[in-house]
């Protein structure tokens, strides 16, 4: 399915109109994200690390013009090795989600980001994929709530730090069309943002079981603060006959 998207994307009035947004959004979430390794999962005929300066980076996915081919769900990196991990549309063309999340989490570093996107069911796009039907790219994609990715990321402790509402315009085929609509893009981000046709989402690995453990300070006797063990001094009293 992730195929057939990405032809759609590339090659289509529609598909054309919604790329144009999506590599200026992840353009800006990549370009001050620093490390050793970044990956990109899926279409690989778009480069959507372009502005990110991380030396190392790779193309994976299923097709065959990616650089390493592979399942998301099991990505052949070693846990806790890579600095950044982009995931445009991956979600929305798996038939496991959060697996794909799951697996997502587990190759990045402690602090590493992960950058997403995922068409959203509450807009017009998706009314037009209720309408239509689910037959070919993108509509056949999953569309998955953005409260539901948050919930996933949560539960994972990838913390979700950012992201951005992107396609105003109605789903129509045709360029003209499309373009009569572009007053749509700056109105949309004012006055009705969540109804966007795609989401990004930005988000950072937390460290597990990082807590800070402060000391149960109490009141001495003598009025002095003290730790957790008991810990009197002798107070020595001068005598009354001390020069």
């Amino acid at each position: 399915m992730i195929n057939s998207f990405s032809q759609w994307l590339t090659q289509s009035e529609l598909g054309r109109y919604l790329l144009i947004r999506e590599q200026a959004y992840f353009d800006r979430a990549v370009a001050d994200v620093f490390g050793y390794h970044a990956v990109q999962v899926g279409v690989p005929q778009v480069d959507f690390l372009r502005e990110n300066r991380i030396p190392w980076q790779c193309h994976v996915g299923r097709g065959s013009d990616a650089q390493v081919l592979c399942d998301p769900r099991q990505l052949p990196f070693a846990s806790a090795s890579l600095d950044l991990l982009a995931l445009p549309h991956v979600l929305d063309f798996t038939e496991h989600p959060h697996v794909v999340l799951r697996e997502a989490e587990r190759v990045l570093v402690p602090d590493g980001r992960l950058v997403l996107t995922g068409f959203n069911p509450v807009s017009l796009w998706g009314v037009r994929r209720m309408i239509q039907g689910r037959f070919h790219a993108p509509w056949r994609g999953n569309f998955l709530p953005l409260p539901r990715i948050k919930d996933w990321l949560a539960l994972l402790e990838l913390e979700a730090d950012g992201g951005a509402f992107l396609a105003y315009a109605p789903p129509f085929e045709r360029s003209d069309w499309l373009e009569n609509c572009r007053f749509m893009e700056s109105a949309g981000d004012r006055w009705w943002p969540l109804a966007a046709g795609v989401y990004g989402i930005e988000a950072v690995k937390r460290r597990r079981g990082m807590r800070l453990i402060m000391p149960k300070w109490r009141k001495a006797k003598a009025g002095l603060i003290v730790g957790n063990k008991d810990h009197h001094q002798p107070v020595s009293k001068q005598s009354d006959n001390a020069a």
